[in-house]
């Protein structure tokens, strides 16, 4: 079993920037891919971002050119900087990973963009 703790969610402006962090109880290095989803209240949950073991990025139509997805093998962490957030973006955030044919979830981090 993966344990997998978000963090950097809060409240911030429209304009603003947040940086999420996923850190793993186990390895990342062996990772096939890690992923950001996101869920806003009444709305199915969308993929945001993915980085492969590789290191290939891939990212959402909605946030293309605003957010990067980045891992750091060493801390067992992967991260997402989103800029230029507006009130579209409020959801819950999370953290994915995939190890082979096994998947891993976070339980979330609330990203709320309001004036």
């Amino acid at each position: 079993q993966v344990q997998l703790v978000e963090s950097g969610g809060g409240l911030v402006q429209p304009g603003g920037s947040l940086r999420l962090s996923c850190a793993a109880s186990r390895s990342i290095g062996s990772a096939s891919a890690m992923g950001w989803y996101r869920q806003a209240p009444g709305k199915q949950r969308e993929w945001v971002a993915q980085i492969t073991i590789g290191g290939r990025t891939d990212y959402s139509d909605s946030m293309k050119g605003r957010c990067t997805i980045s891992r750091d093998n060493a801390k067992n962490t992967v991260y997402l900087q989103m800029n230029n957030l507006g009130p579209e973006d409020t959801a819950v955030y999370y953290c994915r990973v995939r190890y082979s044919e096994d998947v891993y979830w976070g339980q979330g981090t609330q990203v709320t963009v309001s004036s």
